[in-house]
């Protein structure tokens, strides 16, 4: 393939056609290189770091990313207002957009990437794997047919047997990726995988592919140059995901010996010299159990997970692309890579993982990030979490001499961070790295399915939790100030006092004692606590002989706590008038359960359901949500449209009783 390529492409001043994290990254490499940086945003970004940090920002649009993002004529017309003479995609919106880097070469701006030629031929799946396939790679076995009718692609699920995979023809990110177990279950999965490709990507065709039970998720990263020169930077194992996208990534993979490194990469150099490709790209694989490999696609573009590689090699990958863009020979040889120690990251993101990694966003009232680990992100304390992009919020990196050190590194890492005000995967991601499963390097893709029940478990320390939670309301207490040191002279009286906490209304009594100790009895259990300080944001107290702390944040009836590294968030209900019980629809309405996008509406007015029937599907930050009716009726309204976007809580049907 031709990708008319020239060696000399001189720049000096880079726009970063991203947002976030994303763009804070490359704008660090490309200022190390002496270049300029250029932001964009949307209204939704206008305060956030990324556009302050630049040295100019430019408006593209509104929130939403259809009008920004993903608007490829503000783009270039943003680089030109700017002076910038080259652009870098980030890592997501149009990376891997053929289009979009057509417009920039069009336009005179040199594209941070691979060539049109190369991202159209490997952003469509169908066409990607024949191409591997006559570069002797091997992959899975499946149909990539044009003829998509519904009776077609059932007879070819059929065929490879089930269980079968569902995917996007043009998509990434687990977008439009839809594991089907048999027959029955094949029109709605198709269905679903169609609608949810076609609104993240605009196409929406689908392949098949036979489902490797219970494989790893590995990737090689690869670099081309337009010298010709093409090495990889050894494997990333990607296994740990939830709805096909992934969690955690660390490199190496504890799967893969030398000899496979060295026939993996092998094969991912020999893709990339047959493409003429430029730039960084990922080969994806999956490795089963007996060491086969099979190619799944390429993306065209930086891996949100880079940092791992880079954690090991000692390379700045963001660098490595600046250079190759302009015209650079890899300032690398095969033969010179060197991997050292192991590194593992972890995706922050604003999602409940016990409700089904519902995304979540809102206010990040406080935002403290640990110290001793490589933390990516672009928050502060006050950000706002919009519900238009994708709900990762950080990356923590860390690296160690052996894979148990960098294990530990992580787990104390992320017991130092605090994000308090919107509901992360914290203390979902510790679950995980701390599973005797994963700490045993044993993960496949299958780890989140089979422990579930297990990182999602309450944890041993619930029950003093509880008892935390309201002494800190107590000694916190905005109407009167509770906690001096010392001895009281005062008599004592039990305080009676009501939480919200984890789902669950508990009732409190909290009593101060003549020797100034704390004892908080709930459900028959009583515990004693001794304040020794009390800072605006810190606790430090005594329990049980164990001098201990806390951090928090009062936030008038909220509070928000972090004990060891867990967040809890707690509603005092002590002095709250009593609520109708309608979260779960059972008065009928049927409430958003999150900011979203209304992208089916499954019902119609006057139809009869049943409890437990999807009603409608909201997406919000990558991912698809069903809400269902809570009761037995008639609809009696539909109050939203396809493609409207919705705000939590609001009414979007109703339900009456016949």
């Amino acid at each position: 393939m031709r990708n008319g390529s020239v060696h000399h492409r001189p720049f000096q001043k880079v726009l970063v056609a991203n947002r976030g994290e994303i763009a804070l990254r490359v704008m660090r490499s490309a200022r190390q290189l002496g270049l300029g940086v250029v932001a964009v945003y949307s209204d939704a970004d206008r305060d956030t770091l990324h556009v302050r940090q630049a040295d100019q920002a430019v408006r593209i649009g509104e929130a939403l990313p259809a009008q920004s993002y993903l608007n490829i004529p503000a783009i270039i017309a943003a680089a030109k207002a700017s002076g910038a003479d080259a652009v870098h995609p980030g890592y997501g919106f149009l990376a891997e957009n053929e289009d979009f880097a057509q417009a920039c070469k069009d336009a005179g701006l040199v594209f941070i990437g691979p060539s049109p030629q190369a991202i159209e031929a490997m952003g469509n799946k169908a066409g990607a794997k024949e191409i591997m396939k006559k570069a002797g790679v091997p992959c899975v076995p499946g149909y990539q047919g044009a003829d998509q009718s519904d009776e077609v692609m059932l007879a070819e699920a059929k065929k490879i047997g089930f269980p079968v995979m569902i995917k996007a023809v043009a998509g990434g990110g687990g977008r439009g990726m839809r594991l089907v177990a048999d027959a029955a279950a094949f029109p709605d999965a198709l269905r679903s995988a169609r609608s949810e490709a076609k609104a993240a990507f605009g196409d929406p065709t689908v392949i098949l592919e036979r489902a490797i039970q219970n494989p790893r998720h590995v990737e090689i990263q690869v670099f081309g140059d337009s010298h010709g020169n093409a090495i990889h930077l050894g494997e990333r194992d990607c296994s740990v995901q939830r709805r096909h996208q992934k969690l955690i990534e660390e490199a190496p993979s504890p799967a893969v010996t030398p000899e496979l490194r060295a026939k993996m990469g092998e094969v991912a150099v020999a893709a990339v010299k047959a493409l003429r490709y430029e730039g960084a790209g990922t080969l994806e694989f999956l490795l089963d159990a007996s060491g086969e490999f099979y190619f799944m696609e390429m993306n065209t573009r930086l891996q949100v997970e880079h940092p791992v590689t880079e954690a090991i090699t000692g390379l700045d990958l963001v660098e490595l692309q600046l250079r190759v863009a302009r015209g650079e020979a890899l300032p690398v040889k095969q033969q010179a890579v060197k991997f050292s120690g192991h590194a593992i990251e972890v995706r922050l993101c604003s999602e409940d993982a016990v409700q089904d990694f519902m995304p979540q966003s809102g206010r990040m009232a406080r935002w403290q990030m640990p110290a001793n680990v490589r933390v990516e992100h672009a928050l502060q304390s006050g950000s706002e979490i919009p519900p238009f992009y994708d709900s990762m919020i950080a990356k923590v990196i860390s690296h160690g001499a052996t894979r148990e050190e960098a294990r530990g590194r992580l787990i104390v890492g992320l017991e130092q961070l605090t994000a308090f005000g919107v509901t992360t995967n914290q203390s979902f991601l510790m679950s995980c790295l701390r599973h005797p499963g994963f700490a045993r390097g044993e993960a496949t893709t299958a780890f989140i399915g089979a422990h579930r029940d297990e990182l999602l478990a309450p944890r041993a320390g619930a029950a003093f939790d509880t008892a935390l939670a309201g002494l800190l309301l107590y000694v916190t207490n905005l109407r009167a100030p509770s906690w001096q040191g010392g001895r009281s002279l005062s008599a004592t009286f039990p305080l009676p006092a009501k939480i919200e906490l984890a789902g669950q209304t508990l009732e409190l009594e909290i009593n101060r004692e003549r020797d100034g100790s704390y004892i908080v009895g709930t459900d028959g259990r009583q515990d004693k606590f001794e304040v020794e300080q009390l800072n605006a944001d810190t606790i430090r107290f005594r329990h049980d002989g164990v001098m201990d702390s806390a951090k928090f944040l009062r936030d008038g009836d909220r509070m928000y706590v972090q004990h060891r590294g867990i967040p809890l968030s707690i509603v005092d209900l002590t002095l709250a008038a009593p609520k109708a019980a309608a979260a779960n629809g059972g008065d009928g309405k049927v409430r958003a359960a999150m900011n979203g996008r209304v992208v089916a509406v499954l019902v119609k007015p006057g139809e009869r359901v049943t409890a437990g029937q999807p009603v409608l599907t909201l997406e919000a930050m990558k991912m698809e949500h069903i809400h269902k009716a809570g009761i037995d009726g008639v609809i009696a309204a539909i109050d939203v449209a396809e493609g409207e976007q919705v705000t939590t809580g609001r009414i979007v049907a109703a339900i009456a009783v016949s």
